[in-house]
């Protein structure tokens, strides 16, 4: 299935996309939660009461009709790696690292697979990072590896937006990866058992039509279900916690000369199996000023 958030008529809700077209699980099913970390935690009997609901849903909205959001507005624990796929690595000349490399996303850095990406004004080093994320379904701890697609609900496309500058402010790189509208994702939540292997997939990223990166999920040095099983040992992982793969070769600041991204460009993403999100760059509003 692909679960999406989305906004008709002038409400946020939860639905299913089949096709060009979506079934509203406030009509299908509205004893269900209308919130998708709350339908994540509801367990696998609420999901299947959605298949069951769309299967007999006889009133459908037309995608054209309505805006999709992020699938989850506000992921209880964005969690993103660095530095995982080799290629990478070389292009950024630095070590192979020995344990996952793991920096947070603000949650405030959300936005929508197709809404745009704010040019800070702080920074014109802005840059992509396509990437596979993935979100937990059920609230785990210590989960060792063989059993972590058990607590996968499924997978979307990600953007790690970076500005490259602020990146290295800190070790920590969290500021320069936390701006507002710097996590683009969706563009819905794939289920696990639509994907398949997570880790044979092809991802590719454009900028202004212009292929940027192309890769595959199998390059992955650290693999998704090895990266639940280390987060997992430190902290409690929650319905909704998206945990972002990393991103191979072909980022801007690393093409000679660099590339960055300025207003005006649209980065589009795809992921076999998955979909694609498509953001257009433009400059941070001025009504983002705030005191």
């Amino acid at each position: 299935m692909k679960l999406a958030t989305f906004t008709h008529a002038g409400s946020t809700r939860v639905g299913v996309v089949e096709g060009e077209e979506l079934i509203d699980l406030a009509a299908a099913a509205p004893e269900l939660p209308h919130e998708m970390c709350a339908l994540l935690e509801a367990g696998p009997e609420a999901l299947a009461r959605v298949e069951r609901a769309v299967a007999a849903a006889r009133t459908r909205i037309p995608t054209d009709d309505l805006h999709l959001e992020a699938p989850i507005l506000r992921p209880p624990k964005i969690l993103a790696v660095g530095l995982n796929y080799a290629d990478h690595i070389a292009e950024s000349g630095m070590e192979t690292p020995k344990h996952p490399t793991i920096f947070n996303k603000q949650s405030t850095s959300v936005t929508g697979p197709y809404d745009p990406v704010h040019l800070p004004r702080a920074s014109g080093a802005l840059d992509y990072e396509g990437e596979l994320g993935l979100v937990i379904g059920r609230r785990c701890r210590h989960v060792r590896r063989e059993r972590a697609a058990e607590v996968v609900a499924g997978y979307l496309v990600v953007n790690d937006v970076s500005v490259r500058d602020w990146q290295f402010h800190t070790p920590t790189l969290t500021m320069g990866k936390s701006f507002d509208t710097h996590c683009p994702l969706g563009p819905w939540i794939m289920t696990a058992d639509e994907v398949g292997d997570p880790h044979a997939l092809s991802l590719r990223t454009w900028v202004n039509g212009e292929l940027r990166q192309e890769s595959n999920t199998k390059e992955l040095i650290f693999d998704s279900f090895a990266i639940i099983e280390y987060l997992s040992t430190a902290f409690t992982l929650e319905p909704g916690d998206v945990i972002s793969t990393g991103t191979p070769a072909g980022v801007g600041i690393s093409r000679k000369p660099p590339q960055l991204l300025i207003a005006g460009d649209v980065i589009r993403i795809e992921l076999e199996h998955i979909g694609q999100i498509e953001n257009p760059v433009i400059p941070e509003p001025e009504e983002s000023a705030r005191i």
